[in-house]
């Protein structure tokens, strides 16, 4: 029988022994290659001293390949819970040093545990991910605990948000289950995403492809849209989570997080009367109204590399958190394509899964025309930013800041899809399309230069304004551009005990 010393010794040296993971010399290389190791990813990410640790001794089960010779406490994959601002988060990464960070059986009935116990808890759900993928020893066991965590992704979409990190080389299965997570972050010329390697690709298609070209960071953020955010360093990756964090609220059941605003609520900003040009064809940035506006002129934006002739993010308007999106005119004239409308849709199915009000600001020509957009499916995927919209039924709060033209202007928001409040400047236009091309297909060929110019003028004065759209109440408010703010913070007071219910239905049949 152990005295009680021997206990504590060897509690200790199991302890130790866990926390060590592959050793030294792997601590030390992942050191070296300006990573940090899984648990000091925890740690920097959690509030100070609220980390508690789950299955710290878990071993794997494997005896075959001479693995059972081979097992280290923890198996490679660090799981607990912890705090971000005071709230509970739970956490899982994957230790590089351990197995390449390959996933086990074992190691994946440690992540079902958290996972399970987070949707028990309504708390949010955090991984850090630098795996190999499935751990090919395992054969099948490997692939079915990969199976089991996809399940609870999608069984927790919509319940708590999940948060994924890729913070290191992954591949195969360890791609998919950030995939359908709520937003993914990647680190420039460390993290790397793909499904087949470019070995496999060089194999197979006989392409050849650096590993950054195909599943790089910057890779994933401007081309295929994959990736939410990219960060300079481990330490980034950290701050950013914690922050999108504070947006967010722990589960569905909850109202996003109210934090005291310091930035005075009835502020007016002369910069906004002169920052939409006279020109109706001359750009003008977009997020500069977004941030004049938003509570301490911060906006944390989404997907910022990606699609940039729409923005999306997060912001506060009186403490309160919301979603924002916003066409770009900065950028191919604000214009909806492809590419913008999946990334504007799924930004707001997210932000009315968590009862996060959405602010649209309007200034969309139309959607981008040619063969590639039409072949592409650009009705498909236009009409997925139009069903969310439609469907989502938080508070909804819209300001035509210039042009709103034919089906973009029903798609960005409008009254008509279920826009509680509609506001416009005194600069928008609001109409099937621009002054030239409606009068070229009215009086096609019928008028001199001068009656054309005419005609243009018009039509100019009668749709390219809002007041048409006031008169008949598509538009509740005409509103100074200075007043935005004061605006917006009143609507939002106005909508925050709405309620409103979708008919019952399994769920709908989004065009995918």
């Amino acid at each position: 029988m152990k005295s009680l010393e021997e206990s504590y010794n060897l509690f200790e040296k199991k302890n130790l022994q866990a926390e060590l993971g592959g050793g030294p010399e792997k601590i030390a290389k992942i050191h070296k290659s300006g990573r940090k190791t899984a648990r000091e990813r925890i740690l920097s990410m959690l509030d100070p001293n609220t980390f508690v640790e789950m299955d710290k001794m878990v071993t794997h089960r494997c005896s075959d390949f001479g693995m059972e010779k081979n097992k280290v406490p923890g198996d490679g994959m660090i799981t607990g819970h912890g705090k971000i601002d005071g709230r509970i988060v739970f956490v899982f990464a994957q230790d590089f040093t351990v197995f390449g960070g390959t996933m086990s059986r074992a190691n994946a009935d440690k992540v079902v545990k958290i996972m399970d116990m987070a949707m028990r808890m309504g708390a949010p759900l955090i991984g850090l991910n630098d795996s190999g993928g499935a751990r090919i020893q395992e054969g099948v066991e490997s692939l079915a605990g990969y199976a089991d965590i996809f399940y609870r992704n999608v069984m927790a979409s919509g319940v708590i948000p999940q948060i994924s990190a890729i913070l290191g080389p992954c591949a195969g299965g360890a791609v998919y289950s950030p995939a359908m997570t709520d937003f993914i972050f990647m680190v420039k010329e460390s993290s790397y995403m793909f499904v087949t390697g470019p070995e496999v690709i060089k194999t197979v298609t006989h392409e050849e492809v650096s590993m950054e070209e195909l599943g790089g960071a910057m890779s994933h953020n401007t081309k295929s849209g994959v990736a939410h955010f990219a960060a300079e360093n481990d330490e980034q990756v950290v701050l950013m989570i914690r922050e999108l964090m504070s947006f967010l609220p722990s589960n569905n059941m909850e109202d996003p997080p109210m934090q005291p605003c310091t930035d005075d609520v009835m502020r007016q900003d002369e910069m906004l009367q002169t920052i939409v040009p006279a020109d109706p064809n001359k750009p003008y940035d977009m997020k500069e109204i977004i941030t004049t506006v938003a509570d301490n002129h911060n906006f944390f934006e989404v997907m910022p590399f990606y699609a940039q002739n729409i923005l999306t993010g997060f912001a506060r308007l009186g403490g309160k958190p919301v979603g924002i999106v916003a066409n770009q005119p900065a950028f191919l004239a604000g214009v909806l394509d492809i590419s913008s409308s999946v990334k504007a849709a799924r930004f707001v199915r997210f932000c009315d899964c968590f009862n996060i009000p959405l602010i649209t600001f309007v200034d969309v020509p139309g959607f981008l025309p040619g063969t590639v957009q039409e072949f592409g499916g650009i009705i498909k995927h236009g009409a997925k930013l139009l069903y969310a919209f439609s469907e989502a039924t938080v508070p909804k709060i819209t300001v035509i800041t210039r042009k709103a033209y034919g089906g973009a202007y029903d798609v960005m928001s409008s009254k008509h899809i279920g826009a509680d409040v509609n506001y416009a400047f005194p600069t928008a236009e609001i109409a099937v399309m621009g002054p030239e091309g409606a009068v070229n297909i009215i009086h096609k060929g019928k008028l001199n230069e001068a009656d054309r110019t005419s005609a243009v003028n018009s039509y100019r004065e009668t749709f390219a304004s809002p007041y048409k759209a006031a008169e008949l109440g598509y538009i509740d408010e005409i509103i100074l551009p200075r007043q935005t703010r004061v605006k917006l913070i009143q609507a939002l007071e106005l909508t925050q005990n709405k309620s409103k219910t979708n008919p019952p239905k399994k769920h709908g049949n989004i065009p995918l």
